[in-house]
């Protein structure tokens, strides 16, 4: 996973380790972290590929609906960042663990009708924990490369986000993850960022563990407590004005309205009509 020449002193090229500690990462804990990592990333494979497999169940799809989905969801997000990476073929093509943790997922929920409180339950925490595990895989696949950090936080969103995004592109639905949903790509924000901070702190391994974990803790709580992002209508003049101050202005317009009405009333009133006029 982390096997690779290392670069020539002062080397700056995209695809090139560009400090010492990047180089330590894959040299001297190679290993380790690899292990770790592709774990992880398995992990995000199966629950995204899950999800991906519920949707063609309840879209009512055929088998070939069934895997093109969990494919989709469970893969879209690495293979784009693998490609944006061009460190060579994406690692769901070469390593055919990938592709048939999807198929698993696309065949057991083909099979298996899951539904019912207990799942309700559960699935909210896998898809939290799919979610930090990816934004944590995509910052440190990154950072291996040798981008920095901006690099790796985004890649490590699109990393997470990007196969459902995909998945309803096809299925000609507005991608959840751009609104109108409780947060998520900002989770994956929140995770990426853990990720990086440990990696330069020289900890790649507490990273990836601390990453997913803050990435599932924080969609928890934002799925619990309803936390969303505003929306862009959120910021015009009749959602930023409090509704209180809007009705009392309502109606103190309305009563000097009226208190102008009734005078007009009165003075049209108090004149004579205008054939009494001498």
């Amino acid at each position: 996973m982390w096997e690779g020449r290392r670069p020539a002193p002062g080397s700056g090229r995209v695809g090139e380790p560009v400090s010492s500690l990047a180089w330590a990462v894959q040299a001297s804990a190679a290993p380790e972290v690899g292990a770790v990592f592709r774990v992880i990333d398995l992990m995000g494979v199966f629950a995204n590929a899950t999800m991906g497999a519920l949707i063609a169940r309840a879209e009512k799809l055929d088998p070939v609906g069934f895997a093109t989905l969990a494919i989709l969801s469970g893969l879209g997000g690495g293979i784009i960042r693998d490609t944006l990476l061009q460190q060579g073929p994406p690692v769901a093509l070469t390593d055919y663990a990938y592709v048939l943790t999807a198929l698993t997922a696309a065949a057991l929920m083909f099979g298996i009708r899951v539904r019912g409180r207990m799942w309700q339950r559960v699935w909210p925490v896998v898809d939290g924990i799919a979610l930090g595990s990816w934004a944590a895989a995509g910052a440190l696949k990154t950072l291996a490369a040798g981008l920095g950090w901006l690099p790796a936080i985004l890649l490590g969103v699109i990393t997470a986000v990007g196969g459902g995004a995909l998945r309803d592109i096809v299925l000609r639905r507005t991608p959840a993850v751009l609104g109108g949903n409780t947060l998520y790509a900002t989770c994956a924000v929140a995770a990426a960022a853990v990720m990086v901070g440990a990696f330069n702190l020289g900890q790649p391994e507490v990273g990836l563990g601390a990453a997913t974990a803050t990435g599932a803790i924080f969609f928890l709580l934002a799925r619990y407590y309803g936390w969303m992002l505003p929306l862009g209508d959120s910021w015009s003049p009749s959602h930023v004005v409090p509704r209180r101050a809007r009705r009392a202005v309502r109606t103190r317009a309305q009563a000097v309205s009226h208190r102008l009405s009734r005078r007009r009333t009165a003075h049209n009133r108090r004149r004579p009509p205008a054939g009494d006029e001498p």
